[in-house]
């Protein structure tokens, strides 16, 4: 199968870092930890879903106006079928509030590089990158 044939998971994330380290989230009933954010919905623009789903996972919000695009990263998707895909199209900003876990969220994390394994195949991809850039530790 090649990549455009592949099925597409497509997912916006907040890429978040404080003490060099990246925020990650975990939700009830998952093994692995993702980056906060999600699908959008119908008619939603990138900035309008991830600050839906920031609020909806976080209890934060996020500025619209203030986020940056990061980059987009793709990989297999974790626990599904080989050849399905996640992509996680990314971006930074400020968000008012401080972070708690909503009902789906079972835990709030920030992660450091040494813990990438425990995180989805895309967020290792974004792990390797904010290392690489010296963004993490």
């Amino acid at each position: 199968m090649s990549k455009s044939d592949a099925a597409v998971i497509d997912k916006l994330a907040l890429i978040e870092i404080k003490d060099k380290k990246i925020l990650v989230t975990r939700s009830h009933g998952k093994d692995a930890w993702y980056m906060p954010g999600g699908k959008r919905e119908l008619g939603e623009t990138d900035h309008q879903a991830l600050c839906r789903e920031v609020l909806e996972e976080l209890n934060v919000v996020l500025d619209p106006t203030q986020l940056t695009y990061y980059g987009t990263f793709e990989a297999q998707a974790h626990g599904k079928p080989a050849g399905t895909l996640a992509r996680l199209t990314c971006y930074t900003g400020p968000y008012q509030g401080e972070t708690t876990a909503s009902a789906e969220i079972a835990e709030i994390a920030y992660f450091a590089y040494d813990q990438r394994q425990q995180v989805g195949p895309t967020g290792q991809l974004i792990m390797d990158d904010l290392k690489a850039k010296g963004l993490i530790k």
